[in-house]
């Protein structure tokens, strides 16, 4: 028997990750990507997080999130001091950890109903 409440309204959540694919909702995803609940942005136009400018942002910016996962890969890095900045100005919080964790976290807010978005990279 099958007790699983159905809202009817399909949310993007990662279904599997491993080292060069995750599965977002029916999406095979094999490069960086930006999704939040309704969208999903792939490939993102920064490939690397070793990439990441100011410029990037607007694009993360515009999905109005009030709090942005980044998934920085198989190992944790950090966001350099201007891109903390930027989030900082705009009052939109940001957690930089590994893409597993990244891709965990962002499934329990998009549950929760939080608005977020997460930037996940494979390397």
């Amino acid at each position: 028997m099958d007790i699983t409440l159905e809202s009817g309204v399909q949310l993007n959540t990662v279904r599997a990750y491993s080292a060069d694919v995750l599965r977002i909702g029916q999406t095979e995803v094999r490069a960086s990507c930006l999704v939040t609940a309704e969208r999903l942005i792939t490939p993102w136009v920064c490939a690397r997080f070793e990439a990441l400018t100011l410029e990037h942002l607007a694009e993360i910016f515009v999905l109005e999130p009030q709090v942005v996962l980044m998934g920085t890969g198989w190992r944790q890095r950090f966001a350099p001091a201007p891109i903390r900045a930027a989030f900082a100005e705009r009052g939109v919080g940001l957690e930089v950890m590994e893409l597993a964790a990244a891709c965990r976290t962002f499934n329990v807010l998009v549950h929760e109903g939080r608005p977020v978005a997460a930037a996940l990279f494979f390397e």
